[in-house]
């Protein structure tokens, strides 16, 4: 019930449409209903079994009155205009009432479209806001692919298992409704010989269903392992054919291809196996129900008679469908609702990093960042240990240790892409928790080792994140960073695609746009993550010069694992196993010679 409620929470913005898509089915099916009862008219008139039937008098609403006035009515019709012109007109109103039905059919549809294209498109938005929320943590512990697949195949499971099922659910019953109402009226003991029927069709066809459904998720599971080896061939093709492994993945594929194929097979005969079951037992229901109906009407018991009993029998059989369809919809939901709670799992995920009502507003950074006693953990062992540092305005602090020391966790502390867990960051004297994110974030420029660019052109990547902007300025920022000519060398200038993650750029250039976009946000607090550890010597060089241009007038907190990078700050923190043991200018630090620092400056070429 819980999964559902979700579901109903996901549809209730376009309640109002559902709404009119049920108005407008239960006029397509009183539609559809009225067509059907019209074989037996027609069967009278073509077999020239109208009998004579007498005035009802006056209006009485009941049943009985009504059947009774459309008995005369039509009487008097056909001995007035003849039975061709009565055949004509019964056919006419034939197909005025299927376009109608049809009409109503569209109408309702069309309703329907808007609620599931609606509720598939605010999913994916919420999911999507969902992932710019959530702090950076979440996604250490989750995996981004499964991130991914919860926004692409778990919303697109939603949309072809459970929205594509609504139709059925909201259209079927009401048609299955009004048709029995109707066949009670006609022949209830026919009518309760028939609803014993029904269940015992449903359920064989509902046990088909079932194993259909565990088939076919054994093929999509056997489906998602075929395109990851799909995949990892196609990002490790470089490393297939340096290690002479085309045989290795070619038999890999073939064998997991091989029972993907196999599961297909399984799938697709009891697909095909569904729809003759469904016939075959409908026309079983219907052949005893065309027996027993005979029997009623040759033996005069009640009010059935032959053209009775095939009115009863067209209409009964059009409740097959709709049944059958119910039986395959409640399947297919139940299949969805896997779906719908692993979107709400993310959806209701801690987001942690949460901005208090009353958040302080602030403007400018004026005196220091500084870390009290701060501790940290990503799950149960710490990450930083009693953190103590204080980096005062115009500084330029750097922070060495080895790989896993804690030092890019220090810095993601300061703009809150993660909350500590005792202790405080302050900025100005306030704790950062205490200020707006997004005042706070403004603060802050960020050159990571690994630059992000975007698939877009390169004035967009380094005016990233701001709304008004000239092309002075853009170029002003690519100049300062050495990458103005580069940039013009290109085919478009400024309006070149740099390609998905900046792949048509060479690692210094992508560092240098990087860079060029903190120049351009012009942030008072730059932070630089190992910002030329990954490059060659020439491209270091030009790095190094711009991020030297860019930290002028600028507090700046600098991770560096090459120490001859950091021996200008004013001040270098040592970090090991997530503690600071050690802290000084490079002259202080180098002349303990017991010390820390000296040791990692004895590992590298100064």
């Amino acid at each position: 019930m819980n999964t559902i409620r979700i579901l109903a929470r996901f549809i209730s913005p376009y309640r109002w449409h559902a709404v009119r898509n049920v108005v407008f089915n239960i006029l397509s099916a009183f539609f559809a209903l009225f067509t059907y009862t019209l074989v037996g008219p027609f069967l009278n008139v073509l077999f020239k079994g109208v009998k004579p039937a007498p005035d009802p008098g006056s209006f009485s609403f009941s049943i009985d009155w009504i059947t009774s006035w459309a008995r005369h009515f039509f009487y008097s019709f056909v001995t007035e205009h003849g039975e061709a012109k009565t055949l004509l007109a019964v056919c006419i109103i034939v197909i005025i009432a299927s376009l109608l039905k049809n009409g109503f059919i569209f109408l309702a549809n069309n309703n329907m479209a808007y609620i599931r294209a609606g509720t598939v498109r605010d999913l994916r938005r919420k999911l999507y806001d969902k992932v710019l929320r959530l702090p950076l943590s979440y996604f250490s512990d989750a995996r981004k692919g499964d991130v991914m697949t919860r926004i692409s195949n778990d919303v697109q499971e939603i949309e072809l298992s459970v929205m594509s099922s609504l139709t059925m659910m909201f259209r079927d019953p009401l048609y299955i409704i009004i048709f029995v109402v109707y066949l009670v009226i006609t022949s209830p003991e026919l009518t309760l010989f028939a609803m014993i029927m029904m269940p015992v069709s449903g359920w064989l066809i509902g046990k088909a269903s079932k194993t259909l459904k565990a088939t076919s998720l054994a093929g999509q599971q056997s489906l998602g392992r075929l395109l990851s080896h799909v995949e990892e061939t196609l990002t490790g093709l470089r490393i297939i054919k340096g290690f002479n492994a085309e045989s290795k993945m070619n038999h890999q594929f073939g064998d997991t291809n091989e029972k993907y194929s196999k599961i297909f097979k399984r799938v697709t005969r009891k697909a095909y196996l569904a729809s003759p079951l469904s016939e075959f037992l409908a026309t079983i229901v219907v052949m005893i129900l065309m027996y027993f109906g005979a029997r009623l009407a040759l033996g005069g018991s009640g009010n059935m008679t032959p053209e009775r009993l095939i009115t009863f029998v067209v209409v009964f059989s059009q409740i097959i469908p709709p049944a059958k369809n119910i039986t395959t919809g409640y399947f297919m939901i139940q299949k969805g609702l896997a779906s719908i709670e692993r979107l709400d799992q993310m959806l209701n995920a801690d987001e942690k990093i949460k901005e208090k009502e009353n958040a302080v507003p602030l403007e400018s950074f004026r005196e220091s960042i500084e870390f009290r006693n701060v501790w940290f953990s990503y799950n149960t062992d710490p990450v930083l240990k009693d953190i103590n540092l204080k980096i005062k305005k115009g500084q330029t602090v750097a922070i060495v240790g080895k790989s896993g020391s804690g030092k890019s966790t220090l810095v993601d502390l300061i703009p809150r892409f993660m909350d500590v867990n005792s202790g405080e960051v302050m900025i100005d004297g306030i704790n950062i928790k205490d200020v707006r994110i997004r005042d706070l974030r403004s603060l802050m420029g960020i050159v990571s080792q690994n630059p992000i660019l975007f698939n877009t052109s390169f004035a967009e990547n380094i005016a990233f994140g701001l709304d008004d902007f000239s092309m002075e300025e853009v170029e002003n920022a690519a100049r300062i960073a050495h990458a103005h000519e580069f940039i013009m060398e290109s085919e478009e200038g400024y309006d070149t695609i740099v390609g998905e993650g900046g792949c048509k750029l060479s690692g210094g250039q992508r560092q240098r746009i990087s860079i060029a976009r903190a120049v351009m946000a012009n942030p008072p607090v730059l932070i630089l993550d190992e910002a030329t550890s990954s490059l060659d010597t020439e491209s270091e060089r030009l790095v190094q010069d711009a991020i030297i241009r860019l930290m002028e007038n600028h507090t700046s907190i600098v991770i560096a694992h090459r120490l001859s990078t950091v021996q200008n700050a004013d001040f270098i923190v040592v970090m090991e196993d997530g503690r600071i043991v050690e802290s000084g200018t490079h002259e202080e630090l180098i002349q303990r010679r017991d010390g820390y620092y000296q040791r990692l400056r004895s590992f590298q070429v100064i």
